[in-house]
């Protein structure tokens, strides 16, 4: 069977190669990004940084085109845990469990293999734009289990997932609106975060957990990391400060797994210049 480490750097390298080709604006976006979080590196550095992003997203594909074959019996083969006492002690509490992720290492398949190895969770999902794709999308995403949550039905699902004792998987490292967010403190710059999940916290009492399924290259394979609780205080703007706080330390402990490509100082304060 294949696994990731078998997949090897030439895929990686022919998807950094396909994206330069057919998308370079992805290119430029992540070195604005970095120029931006990592003023103190050389550009040769930053744009080692941004070929390890579409490394990343090479492995989160081939690994997403396996998703049939994975199951109990092989699923050490591509996954490892680190720190699940952390998601089994915040279940104990009996208040249900948001987990705090984002689009860093591959978030497609920590949910997938911990529904094989522990229990089937919800996700907030933001359904594709095709509808062809985003209904194969979701069939992948459901194969072990998994019960998807779309961004407009979401408080009241929650709310009954967590009155339940459920997890709750949502990501919220992306750009929002002026109307659905706040500004934090995010690399040394302003950046919109949405105020839902620190409100969500706020109302549920839920433990709230950081959750990443993270490439290892010593291991060839991922480790999917649940860190400790974040203590919610119930203030919407330090709660969302503290968990991109977290967030922020995190991916600067691996940089070329986050997804840069993506506008995520879009949403400026009023009269602040543009940043693309």
């Amino acid at each position: 069977m294949w696994t990731v480490a078998r997949s090897g750097p030439g895929l990686a390298q022919f998807y950094v190669r396909l994206l330069d080709r057919f998308a370079p604006r992805l290119r430029r976006i992540a070195n604005r990004n970095l120029e931006l979080a990592f003023p103190e590196k050389t550009t040769a550095e930053r744009s080692r940084i941004a070929d390890g992003v579409f490394r990343s997203i090479g492995r989160l594909l081939f690994t997403f085109s396996r998703f049939p074959g994975i199951n109990a019996e092989n699923v050490g083969q591509w996954i490892q845990y680190e720190g699940l006492e952390n998601y089994l002690d915040a279940k104990k509490e009996g208040r249900g469990v948001l987990v705090a992720t984002g689009h860093l290492g591959n978030w497609e398949l920590s949910a997938f293999t911990h529904a094989i190895m522990t229990e089937p969770m919800h996700f907030v999902v933001r359904p594709l734009d095709n509808e062809r794709i985003n209904t194969f999308v979701e069939q992948r995403r459901k194969l072990t289990g998994n019960h998807l949550i779309g961004k407009w039905d979401a408080p009241r699902s929650i709310l009954r997932a967590l009155r339940k004792n459920e997890a709750i998987g949502i990501l919220i490292d992306q750009n929002t609106s002026l109307q659905e967010g706040t500004f934090v403190q995010f690399f040394g710059a302003q950046a919109c975060a949405t105020t839902a999940f620190a409100r969500l916290a706020a109302r549920t009492g839920a433990v709230v957990i950081p959750g990443f399924a993270l490439w290892s290259a010593e291991l060839q394979k991922y480790v999917l990391r649940f860190y400790q609780p974040v203590l919610m205080s119930g203030d919407m703007q330090a709660d969302t400060q503290r968990l991109h706080g977290v967030l922020e330390q995190i991916i600067r402990e691996y940089p070329d797994q986050w997804f840069w490509i993506h506008r995520r100082w879009k949403t400026r304060p009023v009269g602040a210049p543009e940043i693309y």
